[in-house]
Order: structure tokens, then sequence, then C-alpha cells
């Protein structure tokens, strides 16, 4: 993924929900340790991821829209592969080789879908505390870093990042891959990370010392309401923000990440409502790649590219 792809497309899908689909939706036993990586391996699990992806890429199809498809690699880190007793495979890669397959049946539109090769925080994404120090991140997160990329990844993207420290050592070894990367943090309202740090400072610190900087950054695990409200918040109602800002995976509901994982069923509003709210965040932004967290699925980005299509 380029600057130049950004820049040519008006609206850029990404996925909705795929862990959370597969385990409420599909009643699918996710791996303890890394999740759905494992489920390409499975005959069951590869089959419904299949069908996940399938959906996604199939409503940015008929609207003729670009998108973004991530590896099922959110946990697939060194720590967690040995965990599941799965570092003898080259997971990361065979993620990517399986997105890849499915890239390949959509003939010419293929290369309106590229794919992103997924990493997420060493420890609970909702839980600050459990964050790594830079230093730290970057030698955790290297070994990723170098598998995915080897892959074939058209780019990187560090997810569900809730700590500044932990974000600035994925940055500083992904810009070492030479290809481009994006990070997504987690986010309160108020306009802060899980960890307290502004959201400003976070972009202004990366960007500033990290070379190549990120493509660009975004926000996930929040409510489409609730990112309004951190855009317009005074203290980070910045022209780096607004500039540096334009991605978004919303949640369904607007009810805090935290909340979320504690329940046992899937709560969101109506795809319809959901959309409507995510194209105006679009048009009162510079907000261009939008996609579903938590509590979404194929209905609910479609509902992004219908409503998309009205103000065209």
């Amino acid at each position: 993924m380029s600057r130049k792809f950004i820049s040519e497309n008006e609206l850029i899908l990404t996925e909705g929900a795929v862990i959370e689909r597969v385990k409420r939706e599909f009643k699918y036993d996710l791996d303890q340790n890394i999740a759905n990586a494992s489920m390409i391996y499975d005959k069951k699990g590869k089959k419904i991821l299949e069908e996940v992806y399938n959906q996604y890429i199939s409503v940015a199809n008929e609207y003729n829209l670009p998108i973004l498809i991530l590896t099922p690699t959110w946990r697939a880190n060194q720590k967690c592969l040995k965990l599941a007793r799965l570092q003898d495979k080259n997971v990361n890669s065979d993620c990517f080789n399986f997105l890849n397959e499915i890239r390949n049946n959509y003939g010419n539109f293929a290369n309106k879908i590229l794919i992103g090769g997924t990493m997420g925080c060493k420890g609970n994404a909702y839980n600050p505390e459990e964050a790594i120090s830079s230093e730290e991140a970057y030698n955790f997160h290297k070994f990723q870093v170098k598998v995915l990329t080897e892959a074939g990844v058209d780019f990187l993207l560090g997810t569900t990042l809730p700590a500044f420290s932990e974000a600035l050592g994925m940055a500083k070894i992904m810009a070492e891959s030479k290809i481009n990367y994006v990070l997504s943090f987690i986010i309160r309202p108020n306009g802060t990370l899980l960890d307290g740090t502004l959201l400003k400072e976070a972009i202004s610190t990366i960007d500033k010392s990290i070379s190549p900087k990120p493509l660009y950054f975004m926000l996930n695990c929040i409510h489409p309401t609730h990112c309004m409200m951190v855009i317009n918040n005074t203290l980070n109602h910045t022209d780096l923000v607004g500039t540096r800002l334009i991605g978004l995976q919303a949640n369904g509901s607007a009810k805090s990440p935290e909340e979320l994982v504690l329940l046992d069923k899937t709560e969101s509003e109506s795809p319809k409502s959901w959309g409507k709210k995510m194209i105006d965040l679009y048009l009162k932004s510079n907000f261009k790649v939008l996609g579903g967290c938590c509590g979404t699925n194929n209905t609910h980005i479609e509902s992004i590219a219908k409503n998309f299509v009205k103000i065209k």
C-alpha cells in the first residue's frame, strides 16, 4: 500500500470483526494462545474464515471500492506460537498465502484488494499495565515483522494498541522493514490511549522520532460517535491529528472495550444506523479507511458502502 493508493481513492473499506464473529456467530473454539491464526490448519476453521473474508470482499466488489483485508495473525507472535506448539510452522506466511489465494479468485478486482500483515501487542490489549517498553517491543516484534514482510504482505498493521511505549517500539522495528506500515490505537472518548497518553502526543512523537514514519494512523475498538468526540476534543483538534489520523475500525456498540469483552453475546446497533454514523464521520473529518471491529459483520460494512454511494 502506497501514499498514492491512499490519495487516489476517496474511500477505502476494510474488514469488520473476524475473531468475535468466529467465536460468537460460528461457535468455533479459538486457540487460547493464537486466536484465529491456527484456523487455517483445520478444515472447519478454514472454511469459516474463507466465508467471513469473502463476505467482506464481496461487499467491496459489489460497490467497486478498494478494501484492506488483514491476516489472522494478531496473536501469531513468537511467544504465542511456542505456547500453541506451532513454532515449527510458518504460521504468518501461511496466513498470508491463505488470503492471497482468496484474493486471486477475484479476477481484475484483485488489484483493489490489499493484504495487511496484522500484529498485536504482547499482552492483554485492554490492559495497558501489561504493555512493554519501547526497547522490549522493538525486540519482541522483530520476529513477526520479518516473517510477514518476507511472506509478501502489502503493508504491516500494528492494531489494538493500548499503550504508547509498545506502539513506539513496534514502529521502530516496522520502519526497518522497508514496506509501509500503519498503527491503530484503542482510545477512550476523552482522547487518550488506554494508558493515558494523549492521542496527539502519541502521533507527534512517533512521527518525529521514527523514519520512515507510519503511512497513517487509525483507531479501532471505539464507536463512531466516540471517535467523533475524540477528534473534536480541543486537546486533539490539531492539524497533525486531522491529517495523519485517517482510519477507523469501529465497534458496533458504544460500550467500552472492557465492557464488551465481558459480554457473552454480541452487542451492536443496527447496520443502517451505524453505517450512517460512519459516513457522517467521513464527511466531517479526514477519515477515509473505514471498517468494523467488535459487534460488526458484513452487513455493517455494506452499510458504509451504501451510504457512501448515496452521497456521491
